[in-house]
């Protein structure tokens, strides 16, 4: 069922997911070789629990962290552990928080010092798929828009769409209705009105779009150990232009990856 939200929540909404953005710009200061995704997450739960808010991913359906650190052919879900990151390592850092009993959600896709092109063009084409979709979340249109206009940016650049995982509404629980796929048809799927929340976020590989899940019941790895990226915003559903509820903006102030 759709939980469709007032201006008020939206508001709320806004301020949880913000707050998730101010998380990753402050992670991204510590992104190095030599540093543990451990230590990443360390650094993220004392700066959730420093603001007054709670670690949205830390015991939900039993994960066992503040972040999702999924490092190169890591697509999603990678426990933090005691890894040390490597210069043309890349890491997708997925947080979580609740703020006054809403939900933000945010991930984001960092190279650990210089990387190979072929990487840098699988960041770089990811993101801007994740705003390919952005553009189609208006009122009126449909999931299968979102999905499409991902899917088809990725593609025409060599790079294939995992199917696995989705996007998902977003409110006071961390997953809602309606799922959000990376891939479908325009014209299809649930009709997007206003008062929707969702987060878009394409998990894209280098290579073929399969993945598996591991032993530990959730990091979900690419089948060929390719490198994988995502990228994730939410936004609240209105008529004219998409209202983007996270932002990139600090985060790229802090380190500077795209031209």
């Amino acid at each position: 069922m759709i939980k469709y939200k007032t201006r008020e929540e939206i508001e709320l909404l806004r301020k949880s997911n913000q707050f998730v953005s101010e998380t990753l710009a402050e992670l991204a200061k510590h992104i190095k070789p030599g540093v543990t995704t451990k230590r990443l997450d360390q650094i993220a739960e004392s700066f959730i629990r420093d603001h007054g808010a709670v670690p949205g991913f830390l015991g939900y359906r039993g994960f066992p962290a503040t972040l999702c650190t999924s490092v190169n052919s890591v697509v999603v879900h990678g426990f933090p552990s005691s890894y040390e990151l490597r210069e043309g390592d890349i890491i997708s850092i997925d947080c979580g928080v609740v703020m006054n009993g809403y939900y933000g959600d945010s991930a984001y896709t960092f190279p650990v010092g210089p990387i190979s092109d072929e990487v840098y063009q699988l960041l770089k084409a990811t993101r801007e798929s994740l705003f390919k979709g952005i553009e189609q979340a208006l009122e009126g249109h449909r999931i299968g828009d979102i999905g499409w206009a991902v899917q088809n940016h990725a593609e025409s650049h060599g790079f294939s769409v995992v199917r696995e995982m989705v996007g998902h509404g977003l409110g006071k629980s961390l997953h809602e209705d309606p799922e959000v796929p990376n891939y479908g048809r325009r014209g299809t799927g649930t009709k997007l009105m206003n008062g929707l929340v969702i987060c878009i976020e394409p998990m894209i590989n280098l290579g073929t779009k399969g993945v598996r899940q591991e032993k530990d019941g959730w990091t979900i790895r690419t089948l060929d150990g390719k490198p994988s990226a995502h990228y994730e915003l939410a936004v609240a559903i209105d008529k004219n232009a998409a209202d983007v509820l996270t932002s990139f903006r600090k985060i790229e102030e802090t380190v500077r990856i795209f031209d």
